[in-house]
């Protein structure tokens, strides 16, 4: 048997694009490293919704603030109030009877300033502001200057729900609470920029 070798006959005009035959051989681990057509990739600027995601930050912002201001007067003015009945009933009387009313206060505040540290999912905004502006500030300057507190309360109407107030502002609970609602906020907030 013969065996006849075949060869293919090319023109050197065919190759000019892919280079000479007696290239050097490449890296595999770098095959292209030596394409000069390869164009680096530039982020693209305008990308859908960065626009929409500061706007719909600030509304984010205002709704929590707003809920922070509007409800954690409220939680703790309930708080207030049913810890005033429960004192009276409990401690007054040496009863032991449940007041439902007074345990439906507590319950009711208690979940209304779940609702503010919640709205740090939204925004730190709401918690944050709640915290202080209702519970920092008045109990820093109930305990620095007491006279103030007694001026504060002379300001709201006089009511059991005043005297709650009254006693959380001198005992500390409004600034306990206060502190605890910033630091929702501030958790909130870190969470939120390690993702």
């Amino acid at each position: 048997m013969s065996s006849h070798r075949y060869v293919a006959e090319y023109d050197d005009e065919d190759y000019q694009e892919y280079g000479e035959y007696d290239q050097q051989p490449r890296d595999p681990r770098r095959p292209y490293e030596d394409v000069e057509s390869y164009e680096p990739y530039e982020p693209f600027d305008d990308e859908p919704g960065t626009e929409d995601s500061r706007a719909g930050r600030g509304v984010r912002r205002v709704l929590s603030g707003a809920g922070g201001l509007i409800l954690t007067p409220v939680a703790l003015g309930l708080l207030a109030w049913g810890g005033l009945r429960q004192q009276m009933l409990v401690q007054a009387t040496l009863s032991t009877q449940r007041d439902v009313f007074s345990i439906g206060l507590l319950v009711g505040g208690g979940i209304l300033l779940l609702a503010v540290g919640l709205l740090g999912a939204l925004s730190a905004t709401g918690p944050i502001v709640g915290g202080l502006v209702w519970g920092v500030v008045p109990g820093v300057a109930a305990a620095a200057v007491p006279e103030w507190g007694f001026r504060l309360v002379k300001y709201l109407p006089q009511n059991d729900v005043t005297y709650g107030v009254t006693s959380w502002l001198f005992i500390g609970g409004l600034l306990g609470t206060g502190f605890l609602l910033i630091g929702a906020g501030l958790a909130a907030r870190l969470a939120r920029r390690r993702r």
